[in-house]
């Protein structure tokens, strides 16, 4: 391992972190309550009536209310990531599969990730999480859409009704929305659990501050990472060059 002190670069913007944790919370949330809604917890003999399931705070009317109110405010928090990707580079950080970088870096992380090399190459945000983080957004997106197509449906009159009935007609029925969005559901969680244990790996191996980047937006590297003219660096240039004053 070099004996180069470890160079600060900062790379997230107050939005996206602040997005992050929406994100974080409204994944919890919307899973648990989710899985609630699909198969409540009925007490006496199977064939009650959902509504009644469990009394109170419990109640299914309750759930539902914190399922579609997390669902909505974790919609609207898109406002941020998409105004902090239009301001920083930092927030751009997404896979480029069109150039040959992107395949030669991501065979890098990929042999490193199975043990078959010591390490790779370094990056601010390396090519398989890049990929890994977009994958998510999709799913995220089917998830809203999958969500609104049933949530209106409940009364076809009204306006949100109007732009997400044409996705049941798409599936055939209602039933087939129902299961695409609860199988993707599972597919966030696991990636959310991957997601969490490179995290730590990062931080423990390569001491790049991974997790603690989503609070303070900096990221610790070795050498001048691959990707450093994706972000802007003006700051980290200037670090750059006091050390080498200093060092004349």
């Amino acid at each position: 391992m070099s004996t180069e002190p470890l160079r600060r670069v900062y790379v997230f913007s107050p939005f996206l972190r602040l997005f992050h944790w929406i994100m974080v919370i409204s994944i919890v949330v919307l899973f648990v309550t989710g899985l609630y809604i699909g198969n409540p917890a009925f007490l006496g003999t199977q064939g009650i009536e959902a509504t009644y399931a469990v009394e109170s705070l419990f109640s299914m009317a309750t759930i539902r209310y914190l399922h579609f109110a997390t669902a909505y405010i974790f919609v609207a928090s898109f406002i941020m990531r998409i105004y902090g990707m239009i301001a920083f580079k930092g927030d751009r950080l997404f896979p480029r599969p069109w150039t040959f970088e992107y395949w030669l870096g991501t065979v890098d992380v990929a042999l490193h990730y199975a043990f078959i090399t010591p390490n790779h190459r370094p990056y601010i945000r390396n090519h398989m999480a890049r990929a890994g983080y977009a994958s998510v957004y999709v799913m995220i997106l089917l998830e809203v859409i999958t969500g609104f197509a049933m949530y209106y449906m409940i009364d076809p009159n009204r306006f949100g009704a109007t732009l997400f009935s044409w996705i049941n007609h798409l599936l055939i029925n209602e039933y087939y929305v129902h299961l695409i969005h609860h199988y993707i559901a599972w597919f966030i969680v696991l990636f959310a659990i991957v997601h969490m244990y490179m995290a730590v790996r990062s931080d423990m191996m390569e001491k790049g501050g991974e997790i603690s980047s989503m609070f303070s937006g900096v990221k610790f590297v070795e050498a001048d990472p691959d990707d450093i003219g994706d972000i802007d660096h003006g700051e980290n240039n200037s670090s750059r060059n006091r050390k080498h004053s200093a060092s004349r």
